[in-house]
């Protein structure tokens, strides 16, 4: 059905983009307040210099995510009312409370932090930004709640139909959500600790403004190195859930057509899904039970015995995701989250050493890892949410039934261009002013609203 296919592409297009600054909000945001709170506890202003630099790079990021977040939502009128109607009694309320506790929260104090310089005492200033952070990151909390549950259903009943909740608590307890929501959180602060190291290592080549990005190189490395490390553990974590909660998405990022104990861990494969089978295949044996139950032996079921037993629960019809898709995707993200482990090793090495400043090529590396962390939140997102197919709430719904039945392809198509084309300008826009607010530097800098209205009167930081 071709609804299907554009209204997917649609909403996934939307997604990618909104997903690219939402872990940048989550983990900058966070950074900012320490910044702030340095420059409390110090009363050195080059941590004041420092937090309105990078805080000016994140009202960018956050202004971007707030517009491509707030069509996400138009999706559900317009392209899936019968996921709605089928799930509107869940996912209202987590998206209800999102927007009533977290949004409200972050945006009312962000807009005292803006304003706030000069007007407010200093700890209550950086107060601010600490609550505009925990806002942040409540946000995140709640849409995973909502994610979660399309993950892995809890605390509910079907009644007329529809899908009602029974159980709140059983809801925001999901364990799907304690294992997606510190990942997430530990993505904003590996993506945040990135930007940060990336843009310093910059201005250190360039040998400009070295008292505000020495410090923030520092504080970038220390992030980036210690929140790559921990997102590694939970995402272990999570795989172990997915191998008894979502054994299907474990057997397909593993390309596993058969079941076996002890499993093996694939490097790569070809994948052959016309005939079920891989026609090439590198692997360590019994890697992937070790992954899965932190021993090398232990059963993983196949793609095609749970295809099978797929049917029998649910009827005739294809259960099996995108291998290909899956497989690479969790080999980029992983892939990635290596490469910025040990880019960030290698950085605070150097750093100690105090010989960060004479190694341009560690500077350069550290500079051009700046894309890996977009890579990674892409592909893992695209993993979790294509992992699952053809569900889109697992085991209650397919996606064909969530779609809605009064659409047309045309339709479709017209607006999938239309949010394309103006995603597109408007990240062109965030990327402008970005390049731009860091060609002036933080020592003559121009505040957001000089840029954005072109009144050389207007100011946000004096």
């Amino acid at each position: 059905m071709e609804e299907v296919l554009l209204a997917r592409w649609q909403f996934a297009i939307t997604t990618v983009y909104h997903f690219l600054f939402v872990p940048l909000t989550l983990g900058l945001s966070v950074l900012v307040a320490v910044m702030e709170t340095m420059y409390v506890r110090t009363g050195n202003e080059t941590y004041k210099t420092m937090t309105k630099f990078w805080g000016k790079l994140f009202l960018v990021n956050f202004i971007m995510g707030v517009v491509t977040g707030i069509v996400q939502e138009f999706h559900f009128g317009m392209n899936w009312a019968e996921y709605s109607r089928f799930m509107g009694d869940i996912f209202g309320a987590p998206l209800a409370l999102e927007a009533l506790s977290a949004f409200f929260l972050e945006s009312t104090f962000l807009g005292l932090w803006i304003f706030g310089w000069d007007r407010l005492s200093k700890t209550m200033h950086a107060a601010c930004m600490w609550l505009v952070a925990f806002g942040s990151n409540l946000s995140a909390f709640w849409i995973l709640v909502a994610n979660s549950f399309m993950q892995s259903p809890v605390g509910y009943a079907l009644r007329n139909g529809r899908a009602e909740m029974t159980d709140f608590m059983q809801v925001i307890t999901n364990p799907y959500v304690w294992g997606q929501f510190p990942h997430t959180i530990l993505g904003g602060l590996v993506t945040a600790g990135v930007f940060v190291t990336a843009i310093s290592a910059y201005y250190l080549l360039k040998k400009r403004h070295l008292p505000v990005f020495k410090p923030s190189i520092k504080i970038g490395l220390a992030c980036m190195l210690v929140s790559t490390l921990l997102v590694m553990g939970t995402g272990h974590l999570q795989a172990q859930f997915l191998a008894t909660k979502q054994p299907m998405k474990m057997a397909a990022m593993e390309a596993l057509w058969e079941s076996a104990d002890p499993a093996p861990f694939a490097i790569a494969v070809v994948v052959d899904e016309k005939n079920k089978k891989n026609s090439f295949e590198i692997g360590i044996p019994g890697a992937l039970s070790f992954l899965a139950y932190d021993k090398f032996s232990g059963e993983i079921k196949g793609i095609n015995e749970l295809q099978a037993a797929a049917e029998k629960k649910h009827g005739p019809g294809n259960y099996t995701p995108n291998i290909a898709q899956s497989f690479w995707t969790f080999r980029i993200m992983v892939l990635s989250g290596l490469w910025m482990m040990l880019v960030a090793a290698l950085g605070a090495f150097f750093f100690y050493k105090k010989r960060l400043e004479e190694n341009p090529f560690i500077l350069k590396l550290l500079l051009w890892s700046l894309p890996f962390p977009y890579i990674a939140n892409s592909t893992g997102w695209i993993l979790t949410e294509g992992g699952r197919q053809p569900w889109i709430v697992v085991g209650l719904q397919k996606v064909s039934e969530g779609v809605s039945t009064n659409v047309t392809s045309t339709e479709i198509w017209i607006s999938m261009i239309g949010f394309t084309v103006l995603y597109g300008a408007l990240a062109a826009v965030a990327i402008y002013l970005v390049r731009k607010f860091i060609i002036i530097g933080p020592l003559d800098e121009k505040p957001v609203l000089s840029v954005l209205t072109k009144k050389k009167e207007a100011t946000l930081w004096n």
